[in-house]
């Protein structure tokens, strides 16, 4: 008897089994009177038949998705394949599956897994992107959206398992390749790249030793066109004080005067911080490698050993152009209706010419890893087997550019007399008021940042489990595991703060610049401005090679000394334009996150009323432990440099810093599964399971943003003895195999979820700075009538220039008159009051949450006729959801929508195809933007996905193919606490491919 079904394996069971990913473990039960034939099932339908085989025959609610054949799974990416499950949705990057949601809990809160194993990862959270692995490496991928003793912790939405090819489970020698053209209609600069693929597998020694050897390679260029507010959107409740709305004179403050329909008292208003277009270039190239051994001296004992490998290498290159929101000077508005209220139109203008922000950037890293493991399973007697599986995996994110793996050049025409910005349409207009236009020869450079990250990663884990036949009808599952994941971040950043401009226009050739078109980039318009008159909107980016840029200003400026000044460190160039790899300047923390598990599981089979059902009745016992290092910078000066912002900088100190934390649970699991008759199966299970918190939030050491915006600075800490989110689960199913390769279920489920871990905000003067914006000079500005920052900063130039704490520098204007070009103002330690620093701290809290869900499935073979159709639909509900009306950061659940998919195909004569709709609505992508805690909501979006494939009876063994991404080229858009609040705009582009696929 199968410990894991309750029924006797036949030979295509067991074949099923383990293409589908069923561990060493549940097959190592003795088979003393079944002898194995060669199954092979390819295309489509066998692709189906497998999964659904996978899904009848699991302990609980299992989906599953296999490879039509070695080295040719579904979809080109793992994630777009896995959407098509009920109950999963998936996150984009460029236009490309990413991280998945399951049940309504996003990317974090499930465990992703390669053979049973964890990947060391970068990102930073317990989210796994499927980008860098390539599918023609995966066999298949098991969904279990139930909870078992016997997995690891940490999926409390699903724990994802990926499988890779065996050797001896192919006996015959099996080679195989592909090759692909690759055309990405999202890039301007779009060619055919390639991507190969290669598999070999054999078996030697009369089939006791085996070996499978696998790669793939593959270049792609993206792009997309984006129209943004990076600033994000700042939220405040409507006053009437003094003719002025908000919280300050300057943070988001707007007048009663020149409004339409002005929010009134208590209305929420937002007021976005700037409005951008920008456009970006991707290049990608990844290669995925495999070598697997494996020996089986006996029919008892088998022995392997396998090694994966991953290299992700991402350069990106962008252009953009914007107009900053300065809240002051003579504000216009016309105003939405609604207790949350937005501006239709929000217009700024300025009693002197200020800037228009054209930006570029170029940088480029690699995502690296490995994974080393050796698994021993033994058939100790017919009723023992043992399973011995230890592993080493590690990963690295590191800079591949001197400019880093992020980074802003910034430019300027100072010749904004105003600005406005109409958001009634998809896509927000921009208009700039200017004497004579936006040229070439108004451009500048202004500052620049040039960051470097270095993440790196590693996991050590080993896991000794068996199982126990206690008789015909029960056995038990029983194991100890520990895992150790260390990781360690270290940053440092370049930064020339010289916004208000490094030089004249005339330092820079107008030929540098190549003008383009910006609504030439996307497919939507944004209408015809007719609020404002008909005035048109600013169609004119400056597009410029960026290395000769940066090398031009290095020229000019690198020995300027007042532009030195204003760098907080010089970078490996000694000039301030590039990026540093001094990772001792800057800061360096490091965690170790220690679980050891125990666990056991009762399995019971029998049959009631003729009905065969199985228990499965186990308990997991975890222990963890938490320590956290770091090194940060310590910071010791202000320095006002623009309206808006002002600089916060040290002289090169830092500081140690050591946190420890712990905890442990008791996971308790049951499941029960009744075959009500031969074709029906139903489900019920109950689960406590918990997600560990993300690894930037056990991160301790307190760093702090080195721009201040409104006098106020920004911080972040991370906090080692946050405990894990908690989740007691409740499922119930009805699946209906009414024919070959065809059912339709129906599950329900419920999640109750605790231990919330959300950021609190705490304000604190950390290093006692003195802070230029609140002190005597300020006062006494606004004593003297001075009620913005312009104006405060124009009094205080004006009457304390070149004293101790205020230097200011002038200009000859075209009229020949001397007038302010810059000012700059430092905290005075006897006058001024410390800057404030609003630190954010991750904490657990005692809000509870109910998800409540629904899953319909279908799958149906019409007949003999080839044909077929997959559908499913997800409803999920939640009790926690974010109120908008509020305006501190909430608990609530990121990710959350319902989600459906449609996928129509034919199967026969060698000629495939399909065509796959998926469909995912709006949900809460974060919880807060750069303005704080104000909320992001990706929109509702559908795609459609083809493939066409055609196996060539002239050439055995030749398959020729065609696959299309995305086809009728849809965009997402992100708001913020209203739809009219736009976030982004993302418009990508279609993706096809064209290939061969060649076996023998």
């Amino acid at each position: 008897m199968n410990r894991m079904t309750g029924f006797k394996k036949n030979s295509i069971a067991v074949a099923i089994a383990t293409l589908a990913g069923v561990s060493s473990q549940a097959l190592a039960q003795s088979e003393q009177n079944v002898s194995l034939e060669e199954v092979v099932v390819l295309g489509i339908r066998g692709s189906l038949d497998k999964a659904m085989d996978a899904k009848r025959d699991a302990n609980g609610v299992v989906d599953a998705i296999s490879a039509e054949d070695i080295g040719k799974f579904p979809d080109t990416n793992l994630a777009e394949s896995m959407q098509r499950i009920s109950g999963v949705s998936i996150d984009r990057v460029n236009g490309e599956g990413s991280k998945v949601t399951v049940r309504g809990l996003g990317p974090d809160f499930n465990l992703v897994t390669l053979n049973g194993r964890q990947l060391a990862r970068t990102t930073g959270g317990r989210s796994f992107d499927f980008q860098n692995i390539a599918s023609d490496m995966v066999t298949g991928v098991e969904v279990a959206k139930t909870s078992d003793a016997t997995l690891p912790s940490g999926g409390m939405g699903a724990t994802i398992n990926m499988t890779t090819a065996r050797p001896l489970e192919t006996p015959e020698r099996t080679v195989r390749f592909s090759v692909k053209g690759v055309m990405d209609e999202s890039s301007e600069d779009a060619d055919i790249t390639p991507e190969y693929s290669g598999f070999y597998s054999d078996t030697f020694a009369d089939g006791k030793f085996g070996v499978a050897i696998s790669g793939s390679f593959q270049e792609r260029e993206s792009g997309s066109a984006q129209s943004t507010v990076p600033g994000g959107w700042i939220s405040v409740e409507g006053q009437m004080d003094n003719n002025w709305d908000g919280v300050n004179d300057q943070w988001g403050a707007v007048p009663t005067e020149n409004q339409v329909n002005r929010p009134g008292e208590g209305d929420i208003y937002s007021v976005p911080q700037n409005t951008a277009y920008k456009f970006e270039e991707q290049q990608r190239k990844r290669t995925n490698g495999q070598l697997v051994l494996q020996w089986a001296p006996t029919d008892d004992f088998t022995a392997t050993m396998d090694y994966n490998y991953y290299q992700n290498k991402i350069a990106k290159q962008f252009s953009d152009i914007s107009v900053y929101h300065s809240w002051d000077g003579d504000q216009r508005g016309v105003w939405s209706d609604g207790p949350i209220s937005s501006p239709l139109i929000y217009s700024e203008f300025k009693g002197e010419p200020s800037d228009v922000a054209i930006g570029g950037g170029s940088m480029a890293e690699v995502n690296e890893g490995d994974m080393f493991g050796i698994n021993l399973d033994w058939q100790v007697s017919d009723r023992l087997s043992l399973e011995f599986d230890a592993q080493h995996s590690e990963a690295e994110r590191r800079p591949d550019s001197p400019y880093g793996t992020d980074n802003t050049f910034t430019l300027a025409a100072m010749v904004r007399n105003g600005s406005s910005v109409d958001y009634t349409n998809e896509l927000p207009a921009i208009h700039v008021y200017t004497d004579n236009g936006i040229n070439a020869s108004d451009i500048q450079v202004t500052g620049s940042a040039f960051y470097n990250t270095l993440d790196e990663s590693e996991v050590d884990q080993f896991r000794f489990a068996g199982n126990f036949e206690v008789n015909d009808s029960s056995n038990i599952d029983f194991g100890i595991s520990r895992q150790e994941v260390t990781n360690r971040s270290r940053s440092v950043f370049v930064q020339r703060n010289n916004w208000g401009g490094a030089g004249p226009a005339s330092d820079l050739p107008d030929e540098l610049f190549t003008e383009e078109s910006i609504s030439d980039q996307f497919d939507m318009s944004w209408g015809d401005f007719s609020e404002l008159g008909g005035l048109e909107p600013m169609d004119t980016y400056f597009a410029y090679d960026f290395g000769a840029m940066v090398s031009l200003a290095e020229s000019l400026y690198a020995d300027n000394a007042a532009d030195r000044a204003t760098a907080n460190r010089l970078g490996d160039c000694g000039t301030a334009f590039c990026a540093s790899t001094d990772w001792a300047s800057d800061t360096d923390r490091e965690t170790t996150e220690t679980s050891t598990a125990a666990f056991a599981q009762y399995n019971f089979f029998s049959e009631v009323s003729g009905m065969p059902y199985q228990v499965n009745a186990g308990l997991r016992y975890e222990q963890t432990e938490v320590d956290s290092v770091s090194v940060v910078p310590v910071y010791n000066r202000v320095d006002w440099n623009s309206n808006n912002e002002a600089v916060v900088s040290g002289n090169g100190d830092q500081e140690y810093q050591r946190e420890q934390g712990d905890y442990d649970y008791w996971l308790p699991s049951l499941a029960f599964k009744l075959d009500v008759t031969e074709d029906v199966v139903a489900r019920a299970a109950v689960s406590q399971s918990i997600t560990r918190p993300d690894y930037n939030s056990i991160k301790g050491g307190t760093t702090v943003g080195t721009i201040a915006n409104g006098g106020i600075g920004g911080g972040s800490t991370g906090n080692p003895s946050l405990k894990p989110y908690e989740s007691i689960n409740y499922d119930l199913s009805v699946e209906w195999y009414y024919g070959e390769t065809s059912y339709a279920s129906a599950g329900l489920f419920r999640k109750e979820v605790s231990n919330f871990i959300s950021s609190v905000k705490t304000d604190t003067n950390l290093f006692n700075i003195p802070n230029p914006w609140d002190g005597a000079l300020v006062d006494e500005a606004r004593a003297n009538g001075a009620n913005d920052a312009a104006g405060i900063r124009t009094y205080i130039a004006e009457n304390y220039a070149d004293s101790e704490f205020v230097n200011v520098t002038y200009t000859e204007n075209d009229a020949g008159e001397t007038v302010i070009d810059q000012i700059f103002i430092q905290g005075n330690p006897e006058t001024d009051r410390d800057m404030v620093f609003r630190v954010d701290t991750p904490t657990n809290s005692d809000v509870e949450n109910t998800i409540d869900g629904l899953e319909l499935a279908v799958q149906h073979m019409f007949g003999e006729t080839g044909f077929g159709m997959q559908a499913n639909y997800t409803i999920v509900d939640s009790e926690l959801e974010y109120d908008p009306f509020l305006l501190v950061d909430q608990e609530a659940m990121i990710g959350l929508s319902d989600s459906a998919n449609l996928i129509g195909f034919y199967d026969m004569n060698g000629f495939q195809a399909r065509i796959a709709y998926n469909w995912r609505d709006k949900f809460l992508s974060s919880r807060g933007q750069d303005t704080g805690a104000n909320p992001q909501y990706v929109e509702e979006y559908s795609q459609i996905d083809v493939n066409v494939s055609y196996e060539l009876p002239q050439v055995e063994g030749m398959q020729v193919f065609l696959e299309g991404i995305n086809v009728t080229d849809e965009y997402q858009r992100v708001h913020g606490r209203d739809v009219r609040q736009i976030m982004g705009l993302y418009q990508g582009g279609e993706r096809w491919q064209v290939g061969a696929r060649y076996a023998f």
